[in-house]
């Protein structure tokens, strides 16, 4: 399987200079991370709700190595609220980050990640939108799911996000569904060890129906984060065994994959929620993009080749 040495690669300095260096790369990564600044993203915005879409919005990066890097990343996402205030699109597009943006794995990352994630979820909830904070790998995750507890004390309305190919999803999707929460099931895009995580893609899919079954019969409101036409079939099967009304759950897919697909679901009435990045620290969101699906890999490979 291809997926965990890409997502080895996706660690990796060599890599990461070689791939950058590629004189495709940056037409390719385009295709999923089509800018690098707010002023290159807003007619992205202005274009996907126009037709019908909402969004959430990545700031992209990860490695953050000192204090003044996580204030720099919180100050971004702050003038990405801004900007939206100014389009008056609050209703429409929300925010994703990334604890370990705002200072999580560095000393004292705890609770220096829950100071600079807390001034954007409080600008976020003055446009009227909200911050979903996104998982990482396994060992971030019990303060992930503090930072939630804590924020959702003053902002109820904070997301978090849960990966079915941990072992321990299943239980966090039971505590998570009875507590009102908005909740993005995705399958996974990190290098797990089997001590964690299902390892076989067949597994993975049976436990993200196991817990999306969970999560439509709770009390909170589901984010389906799935590509997968048998997995968004599912879902509306499930939603409508738990009598769900359209607008008590959405859809949500990565932006510049099955576009076509996006737009059938909002035409369809449901609620559809591209995910889309920008930044200039893109390598390791790149790569977990080509990691996920080996579709994505093919279509880097043969751009390589066509332009080489």
């Amino acid at each position: 399987m291809l997926g965990p040495v890409i997502l080895a690669a996706s660690r990796s300095d060599r890599m990461r200079r070689l791939i950058s260096a590629a004189p495709v790369t940056k037409q390719v990564v385009d295709r999923f991370i089509p800018g690098e600044a707010v002023d290159d993203i807003v007619p992205i915005i202005k274009d996907l709700t126009d037709k019908g879409l909402e969004l959430t919005m990545d700031v992209v990066g990860e490695d953050i190595t000192t204090p003044e890097q996580a204030a720099a990343a919180r100050d971004a996402y702050l003038l990405l609220i801004d900007r939206l205030r100014e389009l008056e699109l609050g209703e429409k597009v929300e925010m994703s980050v990334k604890l370990s943006m705002f200072g999580q794995a560095l000393p004292g990352g705890h609770e220096l990640a829950l100071a600079n994630v807390r001034p954007v979820v409080e600008a976020a909830a003055a446009i009227g939108t909200t911050v979903t904070l996104d998982a990482e790998d396994h060992t971030t995750l019990d303060s992930m799911f503090a930072i939630h507890e804590e924020l959702r004390k003053d902002f109820p309305q904070t997301g978090c996000v849960i990966q079915a190919y941990l072992f321990r999803t299943e239980a966090d999707a039971r505590r998570l569904a009875a507590a009102g929460s908005r909740v993005r099931l995705v399958k996974g895009a990190y290098k797990e060890p089997a001590e964690v995580a299902y390892q076989q893609k067949h597994e993975i899919d049976k436990a993200y129906v196991r817990i999306l079954k969970t999560l439509m019969e709770g009390g909170g409101y589901p984010m389906i984060g799935s590509h997968d036409p048998r997995l968004i079939a599912i879902a509306q099967e499930l939603a409508h065994q738990a009598g769900r009304k359209l607008d008590e759950y959405e859809f949500q897919m990565l932006y510049g994959i099955r576009g076509e697909e996006h737009l059938r679901l909002a035409a369809e009435g449901h609620r559809m929620r591209v995910y889309t990045a920008y930044g200039t620290d893109w390598y390791g969101y790149f790569m977990r993009r080509l990691a996920e699906k080996p579709a994505n890999l093919r279509f880097f490979l043969r751009s390589m080749v066509s332009k080489g």
